[in-house]
């Protein structure tokens, strides 16, 4: 099956492992609902991509490129990426939110003086006319943007914004050559940091604490709810700029936007900065003690007391509950 210029919306997928990440996943959902009568074509850039591949089609790809290169630069991808725009022309070019997707998106349009949209969390297609909505002011409005038909435009997707939906499908998978150009930026040596990882934007789960815990000591007790729960730990800007926890696990406009099927807010004031990263969560748990707290205003569930005597309750009930 051939590709047709401006007939076709591209998604950069991102693997970890050679598996696809959430987000590009997400992206493939979202091409998918917008590609009425067009091709949805997901690009792979990396090592061993076969299995990666066919869990694009099984997201909805029509179309499958398969770009095989063993360099570490982001810059890489982005040149890639440039090359098959100017080889396709897709109507859109959709890459999920992750550290190296913002990157990737820059570089894409760059190079090729493309417009591009960061944060986007909706998406649809009217007459011909793309038209994509925005979170601005740390969330307190939302604006529509539009791009008339005939021009491509780059949209990084938020996570979250298009829950991932498996579609049953036969696409194509095919080899694609790029030409490998020479880079401003080289990867010398790749150094894994001796420190605690996480991946709060794969979680299901995730327990997140604030300043409300009041100290380091007391944070450990977030730890044991993730932990009995099968999540993994979350975290306010105060409280990583306190050193409880590394800032890895840091969630919000300046830490990490997550999507997890249960989010459970304790000791969280709810300010704006943070609750941006997390709203597109499933469900929302509140814990905190002051019952006029923001937090309240975009959770699913709300619990007024002091998290201080809740969180070991929670923790032996839950115990209690899968012993059995």
């Amino acid at each position: 099956m051939s590709i047709e210029k401006q007939k076709n919306i591209m998604v950069y997928v991102e693997t970890v492992e050679g598996s696809p990440i959430n987000v590009s996943l997400e992206a493939l959902t979202q091409a998918r609902k917008l590609a009425t009568g067009d091709q949805v074509v997901a690009v792979l850039v990396g090592e061993k991509l076969d299995e990666a591949a066919k869990k694009c089609v099984e997201f909805g790809a029509d179309e499958v490129l398969c770009i095989e290169d063993t360099r570490k630069e982001v810059e890489a991808v982005g040149d890639i990426l440039a090359q098959c725009h100017a080889k396709y022309e897709p109507k859109v070019i959709l890459i999920g939110s992750s550290l190296d997707g913002k990157d990737i998106a820059a570089m894409v349009a760059s190079r090729a003086k493309l417009p591009s949209l960061t944060d986007v969390i909706a998406m649809r297609e009217e007459n011909g006319t793309c038209y994509m909505t925005i979170p601005m002011y740390s969330g307190n409005i939302l604006k529509e943007v539009s791009v008339a038909a005939g021009k491509t435009v780059i949209v990084v997707l938020r996570s979250g914004a298009c829950k991932k939906e498996a579609a049953a499908g036969a696409g194509n998978i095919q080899k694609e050559e790029v030409a490998l150009n020479e880079l401003l930026t080289k990867v010398t040596n790749v150094v894994t940091e001796i420190s605690e990882s996480v991946n709060l934007e794969e979680a299901e789960v995730i327990v997140s604490g604030g300043r409300g815990m009041g100290s380091k000591e007391n944070f450990e007790l977030v730890k044991q709810l993730a932990e009995v729960c099968g999540g993994v730990v979350g975290a306010t800007r105060p409280v990583t700029e306190e050193n409880w926890v590394p800032r890895s696990h840091q969630i919000g406009q300046s830490g990490k936007i997550v999507a997890p099927k249960l989010y459970i807010a304790c000791g969280i004031s709810g300010a704006t900065q943070h609750i941006s990263g997390a709203i597109g969560s499933n469900y929302i748990v509140a814990i905190n003690k002051d019952e006029d707290a923001s937090i309240f205003d975009v959770s699913d569930v709300g619990i007024v007391g002091n998290v201080m005597d809740i969180l070991p309750l929670m923790i032996e009930e839950i115990k209690k509950v899968k012993s059995k």
